[in-house]
């Protein structure tokens, strides 16, 4: 790449200053101390937003593609440490036609090299998860590329997933743990079985080394928290096979707005709808006070 790295390093900082007057007038009223830590978004709805307007798909992912940056640049400005768009699926993949598939990994590669200025600018770092190895060799160059250029940049982190499917990410988190188990014997000079052997053979404490920790951490997004808020545009109301395990317990938000049509604004109503909310994380909330002694037997009554 013949792009010159802006080498203006920026530290994180709130740039609120720099919000629009209706984003400024939403984001005043929010709550500091309870702002999401991680938010991501499920974009949908470019070929339905191009198919209103009698255009061609390939307009609704232009267009689509402008709103990443709008809404991104609003996340810096407002200090969200992560976010985490899911941009191409492995059905997307596997399933639309081939012509618009290389026309969305050419639509990723300029959106990349259009925009690595931008985020410099903005303080934004490029990051990515899925199986992104399958992509063509001219796009993972691209990927790296603008990785790097922004490497260096300490504030929100835009993580795109692309061919990625959630189900996927978690196989290949077990392969992980399991690779990661033969990498050891290997490293003791010593079998797969001879090692298990040495831990008794228990195939139950064996099996106890995986956990939900260690599961946690062979995933695509090990070095980042769960997102607390996931949008999803366009009004369909599912999860289509993203960061199943990362979503038990974010909050939902849903909007019939299509993805290309979603700004900044409409972000920050998004996380005014999830400040409104009480997390409980299948506990009970705080204002819960509930007696329940009366309704219980007694001791006595249990002792018959």
């Amino acid at each position: 790449m013949a792009q010159q790295q802006t080498s203006r390093i920026y530290e994180r900082s709130n740039r609120a200053h720099e919000l629009t007057p209706d984003e400024r007038r939403i984001y005043d009223a929010l709550d500091q101390s309870r702002m999401p830590q991680h938010v991501a978004i499920i974009m949908d709805g470019n070929g339905r937003w191009a198919g209103k307007r009698a255009l061609k798909r390939f307009l609704g992912h232009q267009q689509g593609a402008e709103s990443v940056q709008y809404v991104v640049e609003t996340a810096s400005r407002i200090d969200v440490p992560w976010i985490t768009l899911y941009a191409f699926s492995i059905e997307n993949n596997l399933r639309r036609p081939e012509t618009e598939v290389g026309f969305l990994m050419k639509l990723l590669k300029s959106f990349l090299v259009a925009n690595v200025d931008r985020m410099n600018a903005n303080n934004i770092r490029m990051a990515y998860i899925g199986r992104t190895h399958e992509l063509s060799d001219d796009v993972q160059e691209t990927m790296r590329w603008a990785e790097e250029q922004t490497a260096r940049n300490t504030g929100t982190t835009l993580t795109l997933a692309l061919n990625y499917g959630s189900r996927a990410e978690i196989v290949d988190s077990a392969r992980s743990v399991v690779a990661k188990m033969f990498a050891e014997a290997h490293q003791r000079g010593i079998s797969i079985e001879d090692m298990l052997a040495a831990e008794g053979g228990d195939v139950e404490a064996i099996a106890a080394r995986i956990d939900e920790n260690t599961m946690a951490q062979n995933l695509y997004t090990a070095h980042m928290p769960d997102p607390d808020l996931v949008i999803r545009t366009s009004g369909e109301q599912r999860i289509s096979n993203f960061l199943l395990w990362q979503l038990a317990y974010s909050e939902i938000f849903v909007t019939d707005r299509l993805w290309p049509d979603f700004r900044g604004q409409h972000l920050l109503e998004a996380i005014q709808s999830y400040q409104q909310r009480e997390r409980r994380f299948g506990g009970l909330g705080e204002t819960t006070d509930e007696n329940l002694s009366d309704v219980l037997p007694s001791e006595a009554e249990l002792a018959r």
